[in-house]
């Protein structure tokens, strides 16, 4: 058994909008560092916990976390499309010996993901990347989230299961610190909103508008043409001090409204860091070898990378 991890925001602007400054040059260098990180682990598997965006899970069935056995891209921000290179037999492995532990969670034989799982694959691997791979879905904006202590259960019965593989498993963590894009709620929402939540399936043309129209929001903030509510880097700093003290269980009994509250709209993306911290939390103490935050106000997003490995490794 070996385990290590390493947590990467993601963001649609990537390459797409110039945070300005030297932001860009320093973010790709710490992506650079954590590359570094995992073409030495060598890792067997990776084990990835990200959110969707209403791309690939929707209200047709909208669990709180789910593993991946077969996975789609849908190819959303210039990401990967179509079958990728999940280890489906890990999956499998993986999801029984995750349930055997009490934690309900679904399995998924063809589960659909958007950039909240590619970018961070392919800021690791590269584009096209054959690396095998285990999604797993964790739910970010679909309401009613589930309490946060359940998060952290999950990830430490994951980590307890991937521990009993006779393999070397990176945990991956995508998500971004806090952010407030507008995301619509089903409940009060109009019928045609309420129906795009449920079974969302774009032509290639009307998917490449929308997120145009996104871009063109994102670069009119950077310009200074359009306001955002502001990211919340002090709230920023208290999740990033909870990841680098390994005190995970701080998160029970934070409010999920407040979380919105603090963070934004967003904010629960953060859920999959807590996850795969706390599946690394079950190898032990570990040690930050990559730990680096930037409040990007022309994204209107706290942007992290870090890597972390058990202390005993």
């Amino acid at each position: 058994m070996s385990l290590a991890l390493a947590a990467l925001s993601h963001a649609p602007s990537f390459g797409n909008v110039d945070p300005g400054g030297t932001i860009f040059a320093e973010i790709n260098e710490a992506l650079a560092e954590v590359r570094s990180f995992v073409e030495d682990f060598a890792p067997d598997v990776t084990v990835i916990f990200g959110p969707d965006h209403f791309n690939g899970v929707l209200y047709s069935m909208m669990p709180p976390f789910a593993i991946g056995a077969q996975a789609v891209g849908v190819g959303d921000y210039g990401t990967g499309e179509g079958t990728l290179p999940v280890d489906s037999e890990t999956a499998r492995e993986l999801h029984a010996l995750t349930i055997a532990q009490g934690i309900d969670i679904a399995r998924s034989e063809r589960l659909e993901v958007d950039h909240g799982v590619m970018q961070p694959l392919e800021f690791l691997y590269g584009s096209g990347f054959t690396n095998p791979f285990v999604p797993v879905f964790v739910n970010a904006i679909g309401k009613p989230l589930t309490p946060m202590a359940r998060i952290r259960l999950m990830g430490e019965a994951l980590g307890r299961a991937a521990q009993q593989l006779d393999k070397r498993v990176l945990l991956v963590a995508s998500g971004g610190l806090s952010h407030n894009p507008p995301i619509p709620e089903y409940d009060g929402s109009p019928e045609p909103v309420q129906q795009r939540l449920v079974s969302y399936s774009p032509s290639k043309e009307d998917r490449a508008a929308r997120e145009g129209k996104i871009i063109e929001g994102i670069q009119a903030i950077a310009d200074g043409l359009r306001s955002s509510a502001p990211l919340n880097e002090e709230w920023d700093q208290k999740l990033m001090k909870v990841f680098r003290s390994g005190a995970l269980t701080d998160v029970d009994g934070w409010d999920n409204d407040q979380f919105i509250a603090e963070g934004g709209s967003a904010a629960h993306e953060m859920r999959s860091w807590i996850a795969a911290y706390s599946a690394l939390s079950t190898a032990g103490d570990y040690s930050m070898v990559v730990d680096r935050y930037w409040p990007v106000k022309t994204w209107g997003a706290g942007f992290g990378i870090t890597a972390a490995i058990p202390r005993n490794a």
